[in-house]
């Protein structure tokens, strides 16, 4: 039997997740090894070094830069006050002083006998790294963070944006193929990751903001809309670190495209449960999909297509280009030959019958498997 290797999307209700919870620069690690930890749960944290802002006190003493050692009265390495005198001039017969005072809050780094110019030093940024994800510590990096092991129900999207939120589910329509409306989002949905329909429009998008909906999973948006809520246009880019006051998981593709069956079970079943979502995405080399990850007891561990990335006869796949793009199909045929496209380019192509029964011929790379059967 022919088969090929492809990249999938995960949806799976006994999958095994680890999470690397990794400080940008060197810190502390605040847990140990088999440490039980909750979404919440801070695991490292570190200090940034402070604004760095400077002032010529020479120039706003009116001295030469050599002279400013006999009228300083704040010593290098002393923590100051905004606008504090931290230096003062002789005057002219003890007249006519000039005081130069601290531009900002921080530390007097130092002083230059050479430019007169003073570094100041603003406190620490502190930095801080969460465990995502309800699970076990099941390793440390010392002084830089943690790993956490889950598992549970994994659902991963095609698209996202948004950080790292998490919630409790909540199951705004029960039919997946049904649009989600601006009147589905209720205000007890304030808090939730909210699981809708086949679409949410921009008005839907905006009413799920004003509700305090942290998370929102559909199965489709539509690109003008994304744009207007964004105020630019995304183009192609990681995303993750928007700012609109909502984490979106589009499970299917852009357009009207019902939710999976199986996606929508299977998060309708954890209604109640705590989710901990992303909405980081990055296509390119080193990819990163949206996710929903609900932890939960499981004893065994499911493998499916998707964890090997081998496609074979019978596999259930989405076509991810036009003419039939957000479709799922059953493949039928996969020819060890390259087939030559009308761009004359030798590619290694499949056929997949569509739900309505059509069969359909395309290159490989216009699909992708799904953990779903037809």
């Amino acid at each position: 039997m022919g088969h090929a290797y492809t990249p999938g999307l995960k949806v799976s209700d006994a999958a095994e997740f680890v999470r690397h919870r990794i400080l940008p620069i060197p810190g502390e690690v605040l847990v140990k090894q088999g440490d039980t930890v909750e979404p919440e749960t801070v695991v490292a944290r570190a200090l940034l070094p402070g604004n760095v802002v400077t002032a010529n006190l020479a120039r706003l003493l009116g001295v030469a830069a050599a002279d400013l050692d006999d009228l300083m009265l704040v010593q290098e390495g002393a923590a100051v006050e905004k606008d504090q005198p931290i230096a003062q001039s002789k005057g002219i017969f003890g007249f006519m002083k000039q005081t130069a005072k601290a531009p900002t809050t921080g530390e007097l780094e130092s002083v230059s006998k050479v430019s007169g110019q003073a570094i100041f030093r603003e406190a620490p940024i502190p930095v801080e790294v969460k465990a995502y994800v309800g699970g076990i510590v099941s390793e440390v990096e010392e002084g830089f963070g943690v790993h956490v092991d889950s598992r549970g129900t994994m659902v991963q999207g095609i698209f996202g944006i948004g950080p790292e939120v998490s919630g409790p589910i909540a199951v705004a329509s029960d039919d997946p193929a049904r649009p989600l409306m601006p009147q589905d989002v209720k205000p007890e949905h304030a808090g939730t990751v909210l699981v809708g329909g086949s679409m949410a429009r921009l008005d839907t998008l905006k009413a799920c903001v004003d509700k305090g909906v942290k998370a929102l999973v559909v199965g489709g948006i539509d690109a003008a809309d994304l744009k207007q809520l964004l105020g630019y246009d995304l183009g192609v880019a990681i995303t993750g670190n928007e700012t609109v006051g909502l984490t979106l998981v589009v499970t299917e593709g852009f357009g009207q495209l019902a939710m999976s069956g199986k996606t929508h079970r299977l998060l309708s079943e954890r209604a109640g449960q705590t989710a901990s979502v992303s909405g980081a995405t990055q296509i390119r080399a080193g990819v990163m999909r949206p996710e929903v990850l609900v932890p939960s007891e499981i004893h065994q561990i499911e493998e499916t297509e998707v964890d090997t990335g081998l496609m074979h006869v019978n596999s259930t796949v989405r076509i991810i280009r036009d003419p039939h793009f957000g479709e799922l199909g059953r493949v039928t045929d996969l020819p060890a030959e390259p087939h030559v496209l009308d761009t004359e380019a030798a590619v290694r192509i499949l056929t997949v019958a569509l739900k309505d029964g059509e069969h359909v011929t395309l290159p490989r790379a216009n699909v992708e498997l799904v953990d779903e059967r037809l």
